[in-house]
């Protein structure tokens, strides 16, 4: 009896491992005749890191050297970032307030009856034959979009710090954005302008069509100088105060108040370095109809323009490879 149940046990033993085989690998005899063809897949030596170590990066972010010029292409390459980042500094201007666009309105229209009574009635400078207020209004339309512009992107890199630290984009995107951003508030300031020229009767003519050149210079300038600031401003945060203080003393610099029949002739091609004066002038001249702007103070504005242009953009990219790890 003990040996008949030593062969059952050793015969449930050995019949296990098979069945398991059988219901888990369910390995099944293959005749000659069986279309099913077997191979045996050839498994690469190489290990999975050295593979990985062998693949090339197909995108390298590097830092520039030297003086670096404006990568056009890629600027084109993330127009799209460059709009999201205009609506959204627009939207987050006039989130939440109670006036709105009227803010753009009031601030200009204000300061224009200040100018209006300090300077007209009290000191009484002359607005050569136009009236101060308009003649005010005016120098107020383009300086407003000019210092909000100036300083709204000269803060764009500290504002943004968060950012320009963990995204790769562009960094000359910020400061343009906001330079793009203040053209809607031009285009409101403008219809009051123009309600202005109603009141005061004066007649709207061809010369408006100029303005778009106006402002387009004065967008460059505003950008080349901004580029400046916003590039200083990450190392030096004093910039930013002194960013303030120093659009104040460039206002009085300008003829913003005062017309620049006032400056002596011989002095003026050496005041026209300032490039406002060309845009506020020619801004007069497109308004009112007469100026004394002429072709020699205009080519010095223009030369100007591009000189602050491709001076920032020069500097903002030489200094652009620190901005992640100083800000």
């Amino acid at each position: 009896m003990a040996c008949q149940w030593k062969c059952k046990c050793a015969t449930i033993q050995s019949s296990k491992p098979l069945a398991l085989r059988e219901r888990y690998l369910k390995i099944a005899p293959l005749s000659t005749e069986s279309p099913i063809v077997t191979t045996v897949a050839e498994l690469s030596a190489t290990p999975i890191r050295t593979q990985a170590r062998q693949q090339k990066p197909t995108f390298r972010i590097r830092p520039t050297k030297g003086w670096a010029a404006i990568n056009v292409r890629e600027l084109w390459k993330y127009r799209d970032l460059l709009w999201i980042l205009v609506e959204r500094d627009t939207k987050l201007l006039y989130k939440q307030t109670a006036l709105g666009v009227a803010w753009v309105v009031m601030q200009p229209l204000i300061a224009a009856i200040i100018f209006t009574v300090v300077f007209g009635r009290v000191a009484r400078l002359p607005s050569d034959g136009a009236p101060y207020l308009l003649f005010v209004f005016c120098g107020l339309t383009v300086w407003t979009y000019f210092s909000q512009a100036l300083q709204h992107a000269g803060n764009s890199l500290v504002r943004n710090a968060q950012l320009v630290s963990k995204v790769y984009f562009p960094k000359l995107l910020l400061p343009l954005a906001q330079t793009l951003r203040g053209v809607v508030d031009f285009t409101v300031t403008l219809v009051v302008l123009l309600v202005l020229m109603a009141i005061y009767r004066v007649p709207p003519t061809f010369r408006l069509a100029v303005l778009p050149v106006f402002l387009f210079f004065m967008t460059l300038t505003a950008t080349g100088v901004a580029l400046w600031f916003s590039a200083l401003s990450v190392k030096y945060r004093d910039c930013t105060h002194a960013l303030q203080y120093f659009i104040q003393v460039w206002m009085y610099a300008s003829p913003v108040v005062y017309p620049i029949s006032m400056i002596p002739e011989q002095w003026r091609p050496l005041f026209a370095l300032n490039p406002a004066v060309g845009f506020i002038e020619g801004f007069r001249w497109a308004v009112l109809g007469h100026s004394v702007l002429n072709p020699n103070l205009l080519c010095i504005t223009i030369v100007m323009s591009l000189v602050a242009l491709f001076s920032g953009a020069f500097f903002f990219r030489r200094a652009e490879r620190g901005f992640a790890d100083i800000i």
